[in-house]
């Protein structure tokens, strides 16, 4: 999951999201897709905060 770019994680998160949406899994697959999601989201949200931060830096410094 860390060698995930933000694109990449947001495309599988995206993918994911669809497929709980379609419906007609089974409990176990659909339980397994939502940790998915969320261990996807929680990526896209440590790329984001790096950005800030990143961003933050640059203006401090500029």
């Amino acid at each position: 999951m860390d060698a995930l770019s933000y694109e990449e994680a947001r495309e599988q998160l995206v993918a994911v999201v669809s497929k709980l949406e379609a419906g007609g899994t089974s409990l176990e697959d659909s339980l397994a897709l939502w940790e998915r999601g969320e261990a996807l989201a929680r990526r896209c949200e440590e790329w984001l905060e790096g950005a800030r931060k990143r961003l933050a830096a640059a203006r401090k410094d500029g």
